[in-house]
């Protein structure tokens, strides 16, 4: 990441926030343009949004880290990895770059170009799911990271993938993502009433699974040499 200065990196940051939103709206609208099938309108919701993920952390992932996650930002700057200033630009450019990629899915589908969602997605039962979700994604990164840095492309692809299935929210764990689909009435859209608890229960995963990540994958040595100290 160092390699490269400050705009460059929100700008990949934006970049990728807005293809991959624009995969999830897009592809959303095209599965329920085909098909009455829910489930097999899912199903096309979710390949694309798995596979794009592969793509984007990729090939953005050498210049600004492939955030695209204000969860995943802070949990950087909570490990002291980006400067709060630098997660707060992030997070602005995963923001702004979400809500173009709304508006891109909408322009290719000639949709009104904002469209606030009207489906309603709220209860403790989502809420615990974003949780999950979150607290899932954040693992995974940091597991792939210490473990096998190369292949966290693909666990973040097939971890979303999973987790749109298994999850009862279908796993946004992304609060640049939510707010954006809370622009579009379509498949993937949310009621913008209920992003609050959606980002809470984000937010929350995600630091949750940075203390329990942080705790797991502390080596012998390293513990051992904390207890001397």
């Amino acid at each position: 990441m160092s390699d490269f200065d400050l705009p460059r990196r929100l700008a990949a940051e934006a970049l990728g926030t807005a293809l991959l939103v624009a995969t999830v709206v897009g592809s959303g609208i095209m599965a329920e343009t085909l098909t009455k099938d829910v489930a097999l309108a899912l199903l096309g919701n979710t390949l694309p949004t798995g596979a794009i993920l592969v793509v984007l952390i990729t090939i953005l992932g050498p210049v600004s880290g492939a955030h695209f996650n204000p969860a995943v930002s802070l949990v950087f700057a909570l490990k002291r990895e980006l400067a709060p200033r630098e997660a707060l630009a992030y997070v602005a450019a995963q923001v702004a770059g979400g809500i173009a990629g709304t508006i891109i899915a909408h322009a290719m589908f000639a949709l009104p170009l904002i469209d606030a969602s009207l489906k309603m997605r709220t209860g403790g039962a989502q809420w615990f799911a974003e949780g999950i979700a979150a607290f899932g994604l954040i693992a995974t990164i940091l597991g792939g990271i210490r473990f096998n840095r190369v292949a966290v492309p693909w666990l973040v692809g097939l971890y979303i993938t999973a987790a749109y299935w298994f999850t009862a929210s279908t796993s946004f764990a992304n609060p640049a993502v939510a707010i954006a689909r809370s622009m579009t009435n379509t498949f993937s859209g949310i009621r913008p009433a209920d992003l609050p608890g959606f980002i809470a229960a984000e937010l929350c995963g995600a630091v949750v699974a940075l203390i329990f990540m942080t705790w797991l994958l502390r080596g012998a040595g390293e513990a051992a040499a904390t207890k001397e100290a």
